[in-house]
């Protein structure tokens, strides 16, 4: 780490990049989600637009299909998850199992959201064939915002304390 750059310093510019990284990536996830949609007829969901409605202090039900809350949501998400892997990338946390563990925040960060707020029901009681889609979207989106995070923000903050056993 250069002079002038403390550690808080440098972890807010790796926020930044990886808020950037994480609009990146919803912007890839989401080509994929509309190629996927066309081509199985899978409708879009509104559920986090219900999610985010309601954590807002709405009462949206089942019937309301905001698509600007949708992006909203979508695109919200997708910047501060960003931001939380361009933070893992100056900390050196990198590379493939970096990646897979991204991808696990994305899908806990949205179950929690719309099972907190009701919008949304646990995966588990889903058709399996939406559970796949959505952990393949997300799973897309991570590697694409951590590819582009691991590009844009150097390990500089990578520590070496704790390799060994403590």
């Amino acid at each position: 780490m250069s002079e002038g750059r403390g550690r808080p310093a440098v972890l807010l510019r790796a926020a930044g990049r990886g808020v950037v990284a994480g609009l990146a990536g919803v912007a890839v996830m989401t080509v994929g989600e509309k190629a996927e949609q066309a081509l199985t007829h899978r409708p879009n969901s509104y559920v986090p637009a219900r999610a985010l409605r309601t954590a807002l202090g709405g009462h949206p039900d089942d019937r309301y299909r905001s698509l600007a809350w949708n992006h909203a949501m979508h695109w919200g998400t997708g910047a501060v998850l960003g931001a939380l892997r361009g933070v893992w990338a100056a900390v050196g946390l990198r590379g493939p199992r970096a990646h897979a563990a991204h991808a696990v925040v994305r899908l806990a960060f949205d179950q929690t959201v719309e099972n907190a707020t009701g919008a949304g029901a646990p995966p588990r009681t889903w058709p399996v064939r939406e559970q796949a889609w959505d952990a393949a979207h997300k799973a897309v989106y991570s590697l694409a915002t951590s590819l582009v995070a691991e590009r844009l923000v150097a390990p500089e903050l990578e520590s070496r304390r704790g390799t060994t056993s403590h």
